[in-house]
């Protein structure tokens, strides 16, 4: 069974002083990086890490967490990607869900993980990056030689979920396996250097952020997002493979001297969780001057399960209307759209559930059954609760989203989650969220706010109260007061009736 520490494994003993991972400035070989990640082995080992305990990172990007990717796959711990962007308390869940023996922190990040979550029972140790982890690391070079088991989970990644409680997604290293397919699906090999800026607690981070190295490769790692450093850090390291959503995409093409930097490297620009668009396309392609790729996927596939690859991006003539596609499955993925509510294959053309199976399927939800068998059928079918339909040729268009998600910047955003914040505020009677349309984000949510009766509160105060309690990134935008929601006989929620009423107005304001 091929795992990420038997991979590295196998390239520090075939390419032992090629590049495998640079990060501000520094690089580490294969060799440098087997070395590294065996020392933390010996480290959490003697922390009391056994097979199948978590081990968790708070941590903006950084070098380290490839190498406790590694160091944890060496023993058969658990590696637990902890979201920075949320609240603390959003944080504390997530901990106290997957009771982690060790917790590493950014020397940033120190502030999110409040004393709660430090009591966490079966919490031995907590360690900053910085002196304390260099100081933590073992001197002992001496790789464990745990060798994991296709079922073993490798990874438990959160994910939030429509009733916006957080779900752990279970990766196995049969999921993982698929990530090394991929990268040479998309054309990656020793010889490609790939530039990562999705953060690691993000399948897009620990997905295809792996996707070359595991080919052999070099990995470039950004701490975060930023149009200028990427533009030179494609110039310096020559990067051949990169991953943006549309919006980094745009600010890329708006960022000050692209037009004379050295971008000639580039050879494939994937993007995902939005169409790029021709206008857009047109754009980037006449500047950067490379393949582009869309991406479909989600946590519980271990990452990309669709593609709309380059030569299926023409801006003119009949097959352009591909663009507005997400693409085609791989070989290795079967994939159905059904009715949701016969649980049966609806017609070519016709708009229904998109159902997956593949090996790259998630074992489940941690801790979660009743939500694993809410989402994984008889036979292994996972529900993805996107709608779409598909062509005669097999390509998938997006439709709409059954769980009313809104996706701002690629990030997932669940309105329920966001109503369950504000209902908190003592002058809101009831709150409807839906996404509108952002020039720069793609969409952003906006609440539509019904207040109790002799109270009084501004949108500025409501933003600013479920800030408080969420992720920036989750919370409205803009708020709009009504006088009532539109509900159905019921009693429930019409979200589509909310979208009539106030999305004409918001497409007016964006524009």
């Amino acid at each position: 069974m091929t795992t990420f520490a038997q991979i590295l494994r196998e390239h520090a003993q075939q390419r032992p002083a090629l590049p495998a991972l640079s990060f501000e400035g520094e690089t580490w070989t294969f060799a440098d990086l087997d070395a590294l990640s065996s020392r933390s082995a010996q480290a959490l080992l003697s922390e009391g890490v056994k097979a199948g305990h978590r081990v968790a990172l708070l941590t903006k990007n950084r070098a380290e967490f490839y190498e406790l990717l590694f160091a944890c796959n060496k023993v058969g711990a658990i590696l637990v990607g902890l979201n920075w962007r949320l609240a603390a308390a959003e944080i504390e869940a997530i901990v106290a869900d997957a009771q982690p023996t060790v917790v590493f922190l950014g020397p940033d990040e120190q502030n999110l993980f409040n004393a709660t979550s430090r009591a966490t029972p079966g919490l031995k140790r907590v360690i900053v990056f910085g002196d304390d982890y260099t100081a933590w690391r073992s001197s002992n070079t001496d790789d464990p030689g745990h060798v994991g088991k296709a079922d073993d989970v490798a990874l438990l990644l959160y994910t939030s979920g429509t009733t916006g409680l957080p779900k752990g997604v279970m990766l196995t290293n049969q999921n993982m396996a698929f990530t090394r397919r991929l990268g040479e699906t998309w054309g990656m090999g020793p010889d490609s250097v790939n530039l990562v800026a999705m953060p690691m607690f993000h399948v897009g981070g620990t997905g295809y952020g792996t996707s070359t190295m595991l080919r052999g490769g070099h990995t470039v790692l950004m701490r975060e997002v930023n149009p200028v450093v990427a533009i030179d850090l494609i110039a310096r390291y020559k990067v051949t493979h990169t991953f943006f959503v549309p919006a980094v995409v745009q600010s890329l093409l708006l960022t000050p001297g692209i037009e004379k930097a050295d971008l000639s490297s580039l050879q494939l620009l994937m993007y995902g969780a939005s169409p790029i668009g021709d206008v857009l396309l047109r754009q980037a392609l006449d500047v950067l001057k490379c393949n582009f790729m869309q991406a479909y996927g989600m946590t519980e596939t271990a990452g990309t399960v669709l593609d709309l690859p380059p030569q299926d991006h023409a801006l003119e003539g009949p097959r352009s209307s591909l663009l507005k596609s997400c693409g085609r499955a791989y070989p290795w993925v079967e994939l159905r759209i059904i009715d949701p509510t016969t649980q049966s294959d609806v017609k070519t053309g016709e708009v229904g559930e998109i159902w997956l199976k593949s090996g790259m399927v998630m074992k489940g939800y941690w801790n979660k059954p009743e939500a694993t068998a809410d989402a994984i059928m008889p036979g292994g079918w996972l529900r993805t609760g996107d709608a779409a339909y598909q062509d005669a040729d097999g390509y998938v268009f997006m439709f709409d989203r059954f769980k009313d998600m809104i996706i701002s910047g690629g990030e997932n955003i669940y309105p329920a989650e966001v109503e369950n914040a504000m209902n908190a505020h003592p002058a809101v009677k009831e709150v409807g969220v839906i996404g509108v349309p952002h020039p720069r984000w793609g969409e952003t949510p906006m609440a539509v706010v019904v207040l109790r009766e002799g109270h009084q509160a501004d949108s500025a105060e409501l933003i600013a109260f479920t800030r408080d309690r969420l992720a920036h990134y989750k919370c409205p935008t803009s708020v709009v007061m009504a006088h009532e929601l539109p509900r159905n006989a019921s009693g429930k929620l019409l979200k589509r009736e909310l979208r009539k009423l106030y999305l004409n107005d918001s497409v007016k304001a964006s524009a």
